[in-house]
């Protein structure tokens, strides 16, 4: 199946840039498009330039590899309903329509693409009612559509599940100056295809721009997995980093900032526990923000969550081994601190070999609210390292807390696994 994006506008609203290329939630709004639709069964792109974006658009399809064919609108002020048109010649029987400066999330996409005609909103949550193109429908097809409706029941998406017929309406109005795609669809009488309450914009201002930035960001937290410390104090932090680094950093690097703040919170120990315990959860912050550019930008990745993982334990492990050396312990003390460390490391471990195990997320197939996730127990840290001018007896407590609750968790974990027979 192929898609017809049409990119021939001149973007004034934005100072004349070229609006599919601009950036949001760290990747052009062409390329969201394309992968999004590539991941779901398009095969080929029929993109509609002008002739002065062809180069820059030309140029990034070639950088990422999509397929793809180019066709040039010498006239764009005719309107986007010829520029539509000159993908006639290209396409098959049955084929998607967008446009190049609309974004929509994967869920959008792949119910879209079992839709037929124009995908409709009716109740559309994240744009300006003001300027959409509104919609009214008779007997599930188009009747009416533009944007000074009085009437109507629901909001042009972009979004069009196509056949060749449509232009021969299209023909019928090519004598005009000016070619509008919502007259072709009118004409036409297209089918709607209803699908309310799920996330696309149409971006035409600077302030467009950020919104769909901050709210493509918030969506990419799920929740799924998170301790108590991460929903209700690290993600309100780490989300709103997230909005300002999306677009300046990768995945990979938020993690190795994480990663090194964590190293250098270890080190800190040496010379003051309270503000080591302090950045140290400041990395437990940080250590969200990689995951949610990754999510935003569409650049998660197997290596990516591995990576993670290690580095984490590297961390934890410093942290808590440079805490004890710090504080003196006697044998017995150390005894303490080391079921600390290797119960910190196996909480991780048994989640992580479930995976490799039985090919499914733990947190997905399990609702586990036992304490000792990672943000709980750096929250604790942190706490404890607060008071530790206190005397060493605050150390040795909170590593006998942590030696506790973490292999508490471990043997939770195992039992919740145990229970479900599917997999013994």
């Amino acid at each position: 199946m192929k898609a017809i994006v049409l990119c021939a506008g001149f973007g004034t609203r934005m100072g004349r840039t070229v609006k599919p290329l601009l950036k949001v939630a760290g990747r052009e709004i062409l390329f969201r498009t394309l992968k999004l639709l590539q991941d779901n069964g398009i095969d080929e792109f029929i993109v509609v330039v002008n002739n002065e974006n062809r180069k820059v658009i030309e140029d990034f399809l070639k950088k990422h590899n999509f397929k793809y064919r180019i066709v040039v609108n010498p006239h764009p002020e005719k309107g986007n309903g010829y520029t539509f048109y000159l993908a006639k010649d290209f396409v098959d029987d049955r084929f998607v329509l967008v446009m190049g400066d609309h974004v929509y999330d994967e869920e959008f996409v792949k119910v879209a693409l079992n839709g037929d005609g124009l995908i409709c909103d009716r109740n559309p949550l994240y744009v300006d009612i003001d300027e959409a193109t509104k919609v009214s429908v008779k007997d599930g097809r188009i009747e009416r559509i533009g944007k000074d409706l009085k009437e109507w029941c629901c909001v042009d998406t972009g979004f069009f599940i196509l056949t060749k017929e449509v232009f021969k309406y299209a023909e019928e109005i090519l004598d005009r100056d000016e070619i509008k795609l919502s007259d072709i669809m009118e004409r036409a009488k297209i089918k709607v295809t209803e699908i309310s309450g799920l996330f696309w914009m149409d971006v035409d201002t600077p302030e467009e721009l950020k919104k769909a930035n901050k709210l493509l960001v918030r969506r990419s937290y799920k929740g799924r997995g998170d301790g108590f410390v991460s929903r209700h104090i690290n993600r309100k932090i780490s989300l709103r980093l997230s909005e300002l680094l999306v677009n300046r950093i990768t995945p990979n690097q938020a993690t190795l900032i994480s990663f090194l703040v964590g190293i250098f919170s270890a080190i800190l120990n040496l010379f003051s526990i309270p503000l080591a315990g302090l950045v140290y959860q400041i990395s437990s912050i940080l250590d969200g923000i990689d995951g949610e550019i990754a999510r935003a930008s569409l650049r998660t990745s197997k290596f990516g969550g591995w990576l993670d993982s290690v580095l984490d334990r590297y961390v934890d492990f410093l942290f808590l081994l440079t805490l004890s050396f710090v504080s003196s312990l006697n044998n017995l003390e150390w005894i303490i601190a080391c079921f600390a460390m290797f119960g910190s490391f196996m909480v991780s471990y048994t989640t992580e070999r479930y995976k490799g195990a039985f090919f499914s997320d733990f947190y997905s197939d399990f609702d586990f609210k036992f304490p000792g996730k990672r943000d709980e127990r750096i929250f604790l840290i942190f706490i404890f390292c607060l008071f530790s001018f206190l005397g060493k007896l605050v150390i040795v407590t909170l590593l006998a807390l942590i030696a506790v609750i973490t292999n508490l968790r471990v043997v939770a974990t195992i039992y919740v696994v145990c229970r479900n027979r599917r997999f013994v």
